[in-house]
Formats: C-alpha cells, sequence, structure tokens
C-alpha cells in the first residue's frame, strides 16, 4: 500500500499583517487564500483595493456664517480625497476666514506640501498651500464667493483643520449731515445693507428732489455708494398757528396735509402715525378738515432699526426702500426645508415704542423657522466603531428619539422596563406594541395603562432626565392584528396629552410612503439605515424574544448606555434573513411585515432595551424616515455572527398610522 501526502503551507492571515501597505484602511475580512478590505458607511473604496476614500466636494455654503471643516475633524481625515467646498454669499459681502488653532496637515521638513494641502481660491486670488501644524493667518478675500480645496494622499495619519467664516460688508462713507438735519444711527462706518434716517430739527421740513418728506432712509448699497443722496432741511413759518404765512418759492413745499386724522367736539386729535411727527392737538373750527400744517413740529420720527436675523429665515420688508419707522411692516419667510413653527402669522410692525411687535398678538416674540420632519439639526457623521451600541449620540442628532419608561401593576411583583419610540407629531410617538403590551403569560392582548407610560423627549443622558422634557400619555394604541406569539405587526401609537412645542432637540421623523402591491420591499436589501437607544452597549445580551415568556423587566447587567447610543447597520435580504431563523428553530416566523438588519460577521446590532427605536433612512430628498422599528432578536448574544436584529416594516402601516394621526404627522407628501 502506498500512500503519498502533500504538504500544503499554512494560510497567513493577511489582517495581522504588518506591512502597512499590505494593510486594509478600515475593515480587513480574511478567508483561505486572501482577504479583501470594505469600507464604513459614507466611504468608497479606492482603486487600489486598500484605501477607503469619501466624496467631498458636493457642499455649498451659503449662509452669512459657518464652519467647515475636514472629514470626521478631529479624527483623521481620509486618504486619496479631494474635496472642494464652495462658499457662496450674497453679493456685496467679503468674506473672512479663520483657522481653528488645531491645524494638523501632513507636510515635509524640506519641501512645501508635497503630500497633502489645503488652498483657498477666491476669484483670481489663490491662498496656500497650507499643511504642516501652524494654523494659516486670518484669510480677508475681494469677493463674495471662495472655494475651499483639500487634496489628501494616500498615506499618513493626521486630523486635518476646521474654520469658521464670516462676512464683511462692502463700505460706504459716513454722510455728512446737512445744517438742521437729525442723522441716525451716527458711526465711524457703514456697511452693505446699513440704513441711515433722516429726519430736521423743529420748525424745518425734509426736502429732497423738491419733494417734503417726513423722513428720510437711505441704505449702503453693494457698490460701496448710498441709495440716495443727503436731503437738506428748510426752514417753515407756521402761518396756521399765528405766525406769518410762508409765501415764495417754498410756499407749497412748506404746506403739508395731515394724514387723516378725525374730529371729537371740535378738536383735530392726530392719528396713531401723527402722533410720532407732532406732539401737539390743533385746535380748529370751520367745516373744513385740510388746512396748512407745518411739517417737522414736535418729537422726531420713530425708528425701530433693522429686524432681528431669524434662523432658516428670509426677511421681507413691506416697503421697497427697506423702511424701518413707525408703521413700517415687515415679514418673517420659513425656507424651503423648514417649516414655520410659531407663530403662524409672520407679519411684524414698527410700534410707538421703537420695537418690532407681531401684527396680530402684540408680542415681541420672534418667529421660529426649524427644519421640517426628519431634518436634525446637524448632519449625522459616516464613522461608526464595531461595537454594540455603535457611538456615542450628540444633542439634537436624533431630535425624534424619545425615551420610554413602562410599568405593569397588574402584575405581582410590579415590572418595570424600558424602551424607545419615534416621534411623529406634536402629539404622536410611533412605537413598538410588544413594549405596551401588559405584560401576561399567555397570548391576550391589553395595552398597559396609560398612565403607567412616562415619555422623555430632548433627552441624551438617561441618568439625568431633569433635562428632558416629558409628557403624560393619554391614550396607547396596539395594533389590533398584534401577535406576542410571533411579534407580527408589532407597532404601536402613543397620544401624548399635551402637545409639544418643536426646538433643536425635539423635531419629528417622516414616514415613509405606504407600501402598495406591486411595490419592491423598503427598504431595499443592502441599503444602510440608523438606529439609536438607550439599549446594551456591550455583548453577551440578546434582544427579547417572541413568545408568551414576556420580555425581562429590569435590564440585567450588563446594563444600558447612559447616553444615546447609535449605529449604522445594513438591511439583509429578506431569504438570508429566513434561513438565518430557520436554522436555529422552527419557532421563529419571520414574516413580510419584518425585515432583518445587520451584518453577517456580527459586532454591531441593536440590542435590549433598543425595543421600538427607529431604524431611519435618508429619502431623495434628505429627510430622515422611519423604515422600520427595533421588535425583536435571536437566541444568541446581540453582535454574534449571522444573528441579525428584526425590524417591523413600518411602510406597510402608514395607511394605519394616518388614521389616527390624520395630517399631523410628516408623510411621504412633505415634498
Amino acid at each position: 500500500l502506498l500512500l503519498l501526502f502533500t504538504c500544503l503551507p499554512a494560510d497567513v492571515d493577511e489582517c495581522v499583517a504588518a506591512d502597512e501597505d499590505l494593510l486594509c484602511d478600515h475593515f480587513c475580512h480574511n478567508f483561505i487564500g486572501g482577504f479583501y478590505c470594505s469600507c464604513r458607511y459614507g466611504y468608497q473604496l479606492h482603486a487600489d483595493n486598500r484605501t477607503c476614500t469619501v466624496e467631498c466636494s458636493d457642499g455649498v455654503f451659503r449662509e452669512r456664517s459657518g464652519v467647515l471643516s475636514s472629514v470626521d475633524f478631529p479624527s483623521p481625515y481620509p486618504k486619496s480625497s479631494d474635496c472642494s467646498l464652495r462658499i457662496q454669499v450674497p453679493p456685496g459681502f467679503r468674506l473672512r476666514l479663520h483657522f481653528h488653532s488645531h491645524f494638523d496637515i501632513e507636510d515635509h521638513p524640506e519641501v512645501s506640501c508635497p503630500y497633502d494641502q489645503l488652498r483657498v481660491v477666491s476669484g483670481s486670488r489663490t491662498f496656500g498651500p497650507f499643511c504642516g501644524t501652524r494654523a494659516p493667518d486670518d484669510i480677508e478675500t475681494d469677493g463674495h464667493e471662495a472655494t475651499v480645496m483639500f487634496h489628501s494622499d494616500d498615506s499618513g495619519e493626521n486630523v486635518g483643520w476646521r474654520l469658521t467664516y464670516t462676512t464683511i460688508g462692502s463700505t460706504c462713507a459716513a454722510p455728512e449731515a446737512p445744517p438742521h438735519a437729525l442723522l441716525t444711527p451716527v458711526q465711524s462706518e457703514y456697511s452693505f445693507k446699513d440704513h441711515i434716517l433722516f429726519t430736521c430739527s423743529t420748525g424745518f421740513t425734509l426736502l429732497q428732489d423738491g419733494e417734503a418728506l417726513d423722513h428720510l432712509q437711505i441704505v449702503c448699497q453693494s457698490d460701496g455708494s448710498w441709495s440716495s443722496s443727503p436731503p437738506r432741511c428748510q426752514i417753515c413759518s407756521p402761518g396756521v398757528f399765528g405766525g406769518p404765512d410762508v409765501h415764495g418759492e417754498h410756499e407749497s413745499l412748506c404746506q403739508k396735509k395731515p394724514a387723516p386724522a378725525r374730529e371729537e367736539d371740535g378738536r383735530i386729535r392726530p392719528t396713531r402715525r401723527e402722533v410720532s411727527m407732532y406732539s401737539f392737538i390743533a385746535s380748529f373750527s370751520g367745516p373744513e378738515m385740510e388746512y396748512n400744517l407745518p411739517f417737522g413740529i414736535g418729537a422726531p420720527v420713530v425708528d425701530c432699526g433693522t429686524p432681528h436675523a431669524v434662523a432658516m429665515a428670509d426677511l421681507v420688508f413691506g416697503s421697497h426702500d427697506n423702511s424701518t419707522v413707525f408703521g413700517s411692516t415687515v415679514s418673517y419667510l420659513c425656507r424651503e426645508d423648514a417649516v414655520r413653527l410659531d407663530p403662524s402669522n409672520s407679519s411684524y410692525s414698527c410700534v410707538l415704542t421703537g420695537d418690532w411687535v407681531h401684527s396680530e398678538s402684540g408680542s415681541s416674540r420672534l418667529p421660529s423657522c426649524l427644519p421640517g420632519c426628519g431634518r436634525p439639526g446637524r448632519p449625522l457623521p459616516p464613522q461608526v466603531k464595531r461595537v454594540v451600541g455603535g457611538r456615542g449620540a450628540t444633542p439634537g442628532l436624533f431630535p425624534w428619539q424619545v425615551l420610554l419608561q413602562v410599568e405593569d401593576r397588574s402584575r405581582v411583583p410590579e415590572d418595570r422596563w424600558f424602551g424607545s419610540g419615534a416621534l411623529l407629531s406634536p402629539s404622536w410617538i410611533l412605537t413598538a406594541a410588544h413594549l405596551l403590551r401588559s405584560q401576561r403569560r399567555d397570548n391576550s392582548v391589553a395595552p398597559v395603562a396609560p398612565q403607567h407610560v412616562k415619555v422623555f423627549l430632548g433627552l441624551l443622558d438617561a441618568a439625568d432626565q431633569r433635562l428632558a422634557t416629558n409628557r403624560s400619555v393619554q391614550e396607547v394604541l396596539l395594533h389590533p392584528h398584534f401577535q406576542p406569539n410571533n411579534y407580527n405587526n408589532d407597532i404601536a401609537l402613543l397620544r401624548l396629552t399635551e402637545p409639544l412645542e418643536f426646538s433643536e432637540l425635539i423635531l419629528p421623523v417622516c414616514l415613509p410612503p405606504p407600501h402598495r402591491q406591486d411595490d419592491p420591499p423598503s427598504p431595499l436589501p443592502n441599503s444602510l439605515g440608523v438606529v439609536a437607544g438607550w439599549g446594551i452597549s456591550h455583548l453577551n445580551t440578546s434582544l427579547p424574544r417572541p413568545g408568551p415568556t414576556p420580555p425581562p423587566g429590569p435590564t440585567p447587567r450588563p446594563g444600558p448606555s447612559p447616553l444615546l447610543q447609535f449605529v449604522k447597520l445594513p438591511v439583509v435580504p429578506q431569504l438570508e434573513c429566513l434561513e438565518s431563523y430557520a436554522s436555529r428553530s422552527v419557532r421563529y416566523n419571520i414574516t413580510d411585515n419584518m425585515f432583518c438588519a445587520g451584518f453577517f460577521q456580527g459586532g454591531r446590532d441593536t440590542c435590549l432595551g433598543d425595543s421600538g427605536g427607529a431604524f431611519v433612512m435618508q429619502d431623495g430628498g434628505g429627510a430622515w424616515a422611519v423604515l422600520g422599528l427595533v421588535s425583536w432578536g435571536g437566541p444568541e448574544d446581540c453582535g454574534s455572527q449571522r444573528v441579525y436584529g428584526v425590524y417591523t416594516r413600518v411602510s406597510k402601516y402608514v395607511e394605519w398610522i394616518q388614521q389616527y394621526t390624520g395630517g399631523e404627522t410628516g408623510g411621504y407628501d412633505r415634498g
């Protein structure tokens, strides 16, 4: 008998190679005979199949001030990238760029910026290249546009840069005040869009281009000139009040009819607008209401000044000359990507006190223009670390996130547990049905009492609920076909007793389009979504599983993360989702109302305490919509290999949701 043996070399794990040129930039996946690299969400694999690059050339900044930075600052910026960020403010303004002191771009001791470099281009001028660890001096441009260009090569670990830009208006020379004229405000320098108001001293009238005016307001224009030349003040004699009549070329100019007045007991009483021009009541007799009245006597004209700016709103003046004196009106218009919250009428008037007040309520409180549904005040960062629970959120990153604390007093001892929900409108919250079901050992379905549900919003640290906005619950609505044995139709609504006021920390999420019979599944397989929650941030714990046994009461160790955590997870193809759970037990039933999300190799997942949290994705317009709700998981620990989280498919329930919420929710027709 002859036996032949062939000796094969041992397989090498390239993912632990010491040579930096062989290592993957983000994730390395080893297999027998080779390896491959992959990248975090938001990155693309470079042609070298090792480096992860990012697209960073689609930003246009149009606000009067803002902050720009390298990707992931202050973490190391991506390799092999070319970023181009445009700043474009209204004509008439110039730009000032200030670099933060924490500046770190790869350089060379002998050659100027051969590897990575930052440049600023404005018109025909180029500033830079900049690199090293010394922040550049402030940059002032000649025009209203600039482009920040950043290049990185395929090596190095530097943290990058951050800058703040502000605007400088074109300056206009300070005009001379004509004799007997009053000029406000008096400044050493005037910038683009600054206003000056001219009035005349007592006994004089203001003349401009042969016309008598009560006042004149001029504005500094984008080219550095004033919109009009200064007026002059002409003396007038109060003939109608016993002095000599005015004759000659200025007779018609100095005789001015007052605004419509009312007659009471034989006395002329000025209207509200007249009060700002005259400080007297004139005696009058006879049938005529019109008479010669000298202009300019009494108190100066009230000027309310430039109205305060409102974030995400444009200011529209009621007059073509942008007048800000008594009786003038302005309106605030929220931009297309925002929704006006309060008040609904945004018209304001200048009143005698020198204040801008709401035309209906008389309040001086400014309106609020905040992002519409699914538009947090800050974008979600692309980087996510590979641990269960992901990374810590920052204030305003998930303004729709709700912390729910539930107790069931029908049991002995009483049960208490927590979970998450998603804010849909000022009065409605979306969550999972199993979270609000009174825990029973049979399959009967009954909601917990509304008074036993606590709602917290605007919360980041679950350990400090004093900083949160809390509401009591008026009604608990479980889906009528919720099945506790397999968690099918695991969806519910909460109606709050008192509507919420939106802010940067409290905003609603959008609903997806409703599912139609011939539509492809939503969300699509392999697409990426984001989930946030205060659930387990460590391994060795599992999500609740469907069946007659209720979810656990107080969360066991390892406990919940006190800080809100989030992860980005891919949607698993439905067949892989079915096969994964079929291989574990026949009792697991994945229906069309569910989908799976997670990584085959594990490492990131939702977990106990995340139940009811929103699985959100961006739509084509950039708004975030809730595509899924955290529902249940497999028997193994969270983050185990091929143990996917199971989510309720929200698109199947949009019509059911809107039966109760009506037009309050930000749905698929949000524009």
